[in-house]
């Protein structure tokens, strides 16, 4: 697989996003022993922390996801690799590795429903945050293409989602 390759969603894993709770076989506040033996017992490559945030994370780059948690080791951010992690469903909707504005505007109908400026928040660099799935949408290049690369959060990272985890969870990669 080339470096630009994005894997199609009939051979991607198939993950179904639980807002605020779970995202495929991963769930918020699960420690990083937990969270290797849910993804079949595999280690993240390579493993850091960001004092600055307070945050530890590693990337599983054979399952295609980089998870970060907060201090305690609680698993509170989950961003999912456009080109090769799993297709996650929130609320019927694939979120990973979509043009960014057929995404966005799937978004924007579903905040129609909703109570005025209570749904969608952009953040600093234009990634829309969805409030009731707790999904940022950030981007990823693919070759000369930006597919949707989504972050999950828990709960409690949603009161400042911009200031939760280091500036690279929110970058283009």
């Amino acid at each position: 697989m080339g470096l630009w390759d994005v894997v199609p969603d009939s051979q991607r894993k198939q993950w179904t996003l639980e807002p605020f709770a779970s995202v495929g076989p991963l769930h918020f506040g699960m420690n990083p022993d937990q969270a290797s033996a849910a993804l079949g017992g595999i280690r993240p490559n390579p493993r850091w922390h960001d004092s600055h945030f307070n945050v530890m994370g590693g990337t599983y780059i054979e399952v295609g996801v980089t998870l970060y948690y907060a201090s305690g080791a609680s698993l509170c951010g989950v961003a999912v690799d456009a080109r090769r992690g799993p297709q996650v469903l929130g609320d019927g909707k694939a979120l990973v590795g979509q043009v960014p504005s057929e995404l966005e505007d799937w978004l924007i109908s579903r905040a129609e429903s909703r109570p005025p400026y209570t749904e969608l928040v952009y953040m600093p660099g234009a990634e829309v945050e969805s409030r009731s799935l707790g999904v940022v949408v950030c981007l990823q290049r693919a070759g000369d293409r930006l597919l949707t690369r989504p972050v999950s959060l828990a709960a409690d990272a949603t009161d400042d989602t911009y200031h939760r985890l280091p500036p690279e969870a929110w970058r283009i990669t």
